[in-house]
């Protein structure tokens, strides 16, 4: 569906309407679509006596058909909490439905387990038998090659139902002592005179404070206390690695531990080790920014406390309808169905944009079914730095819909490839708003931003990532708790070298971060994505109008095929190291131009 217009329309600031997947949340309504989906999970799991290697190829392309289906369902209901939760984080029937969903949807999925172990046991000939042909199911086709990826890593169904019950037991029951652990942990800071009682978010908002003592006082106060805590959470985290190595390379047989998220984002080893390798030799670059930043914000030297000071920033903002208009104008000028399928977003009124007490923070894109618009949230604010959230996001639902001819089953491209169209958006945005922006002050601003995420997305990642190698090695070598505190420091000295001063308190660091204990090596999947971005930003920059069929294509491909396959197609190779210099080299190019600037 294309949204076509005369005039162009203006959009208000609203709130989202999720009635296409569910009318309302009444029990009839809830009752309705949970009673079909056991009807679909009931029917799909008498197809188990059928399954086969001599069964009818044609038979297992039916199946698979229930099973999309019951997919499908999952995510309908699933969406519909987590979108009611995100609108409205205090309205209690929305936590409550939300819970409800989350454990039917466990249930459903240890039901539906017996299919992908099946098809996962199968010898390579038996299932090249049984594997739909490329031109009549080709989403099908390449779903059953992805799960057979992991067939030489998955142990007898008794085995993996052990784990299934280790995991929820053990090491899960663990990561939830560290969520609560860690929740609960309360700071303290005097704002204005009056000593507050703050959450972790409340506090860290204040190390983007204007005020050098404000942001040193927020940092100090959040290690002192993960100070405390560390012996525990440095335990959990010695536990959680062990039962990694334990499950994954002892009993799985990976190679590495690494090597198990690198299977699960379909990355070859080589490529994550590049990009490691070309991130660790182009420290120099943020290193430089930090210098540059010092001299912006008066100082001889940066401490590591304000990293993310604001520079003297402009007083501009942006109206919304302004906003908006800006943002489809810039995709019309790159391509007119780019633009079409933005402007879906709102005139479907699937984005909430409104600022809410109770609103969930921050902004994401939420892809539900290849039948429908995604659904965008975020709080605009008018300011400059959210006309860019704004096409961001829209880039993700963009991605989405280039992708609506495939399965839910192939539509979400892989996580390395996820951030793609939304990093690309916002440096159209980026790019629009500089060329029309005069005021050196505002540009600073916009260009400085820009390279402030990148840092915290490519570098900062990329490096917590090479710790995570390190900690991995070391915790199976039975280094102490204090060991790992010296290599994370070791860590930052590298990222960070002369160009500002390191704090001894931010060897704590390490065990403030979650994703290292709840999904490890995840981070440089955050470094891929926009540095990839920025490589292709610079084609594009060079080649014009012929670089837009390819990247459109890459767009088109969803998940419905292997990352390295749709980046090979549009001459990218991901083990190549001067492919991730070139993204390299625009940060370093938007740097000598923030240095340009005339104030």
């Amino acid at each position: 569906m294309s949204v076509m217009v005369n005039e162009p329309v203006e959009y208000e600031l609203s709130a989202w309407d999720l009635s296409e997947l569910l009318p309302e949340p009444s029990e009839e309504e809830i009752a309705r679509h949970t009673a079909r989906l056991e009807e679909s999970v009931a029917a799909f799991e008498q197809v188990r006596e059928e399954l086969s290697s001599e069964m009818d190829p044609a038979r297992l392309v039916e199946i698979l058909g229930m099973y999309e289906s019951i997919v499908e369902q999952i995510y309908v209901l699933s969406a519909y909490g987590n979108l009611w939760f995100s609108q409205d984080t205090q309205r209690p029937e929305a936590l409550a439905y939300r819970n409800r969903i989350q454990q039917l949807v466990t249930q459903v999925q240890n039901r539906i387990l017996f299919f992908s172990l099946w098809w996962k046991s199968l010898e390579d000939e038996e299932a090249e038998r049984l594997l739909p042909r490329k031109e009549d199911h080709p989403d099908f086709r390449h779903f059953l090659e992805e799960m057979r990826l992991f067939k030489p890593y998955t142990l007898d169904e008794k085995s993996e139902q052990i784990i299934n019950i280790k995991d929820a037991n053990g090491i899960n029951a663990l990561l939830t002592v560290y969520s609560l652990l860690t929740n609960r942990l309360e700071f303290t800071l005097e704002v204005d005179g009056e000593t507050k009682t703050l959450t972790r978010g409340e506090l860290m908002s204040y190390v983007y404070s204007p005020d050098p003592a404000m942001r040193a006082a927020a940092y100090q106060e959040f290690y002192r206390v993960y100070s405390q805590e560390a012996p525990i959470l440095a335990q959990i985290y010695v536990n959680r690695v062990r039962d990694w190595a334990n499950e994954n390379v002892d009993l799985r047989g990976f190679e590495s531990p690494i090597a198990v998220r690198n299977l699960y984002n379909d990355i070859p080893d080589e490529a994550v080790e590049v990009l490691l390798q070309v991130a660790r030799r182009n420290v120099g670059i943020f290193q430089r920014y930090f210098q540059l930043k010092a001299r912006w914000l008066g100082v001889e030297k940066l401490r590591r406390y304000d990293i993310y000071a604001p520079l003297a920033s402009s007083d501009r903002t942006v109206p919304y309808k302004e906003a908006v208009a800006a943002v489809l104008e810039t995709f019309r000028q790159f391509d007119e169905e780019v633009a079409q399928k933005a402007e879906r977003v709102f005139a479907q009124r699937h984005i909430d944009s409104e600022v809410r007490k109770g609103k969930r923070g921050g902004a994401f894109c939420a892809t539900v079914l290849p039948r429908l618009t995604p659904y965008v949230l975020m709080s605009y604010t008018g300011k400059v730095r959210d006309v860019a959230t704004l096409a961001h996001e829209l880039g993700h639902a963009i991605h989405s819909m280039m992708a609506e001819e495939h399965s839910i089953l192939t539509q979400h491209p892989s996580l390395p490839l996820a951030e793609t169209a939304s990093v690309f958006s916002e440096m159209l945005m980026t790019d629009r708003l500089l060329a029309e922006e005069k005021d050196p002050l505002v540009r600073r601003e916009i260009l400085a931003a820009a390279v402030d995420d990148m840092y915290a997305t490519v570098m900062r990642q990329a490096f917590f990532v090479l710790f995570e190698k390190e900690a991995h090695a070391a915790i199976l070598a039975n280094r102490s708790p204090e060991e790992l505190n010296e290599l994370y420091m070791a860590n930052l000295r590298e990222q960070f070298g002369d160009s500002l001063e390191l704090s001894p308190e931010f060897q704590h660091e390490w065990v403030s971060i979650p994703h290292i204990y709840y999904t490890p090596f995840y981070c440089y999947a955050y470094s891929f994505g926009q540095l990839l971005v920025l490589a292709l930003y610079r084609r594009y920059q060079r080649e014009g109008e012929a670089f837009k069929p390819g990247y459109l294509k890459i767009l088109s491909y969803g998940g419905s095929a292997r990352p390295q396959e749709i980046l090979s197609e549009a001459g990218i190779d991901i083990t190549d190291p001067d492919f991730w210099q070139g993204g390299f080299d625009v940060i370093h190019e938007m740097i000598q131009e923030l240095e340009a600037i005339q104030l």
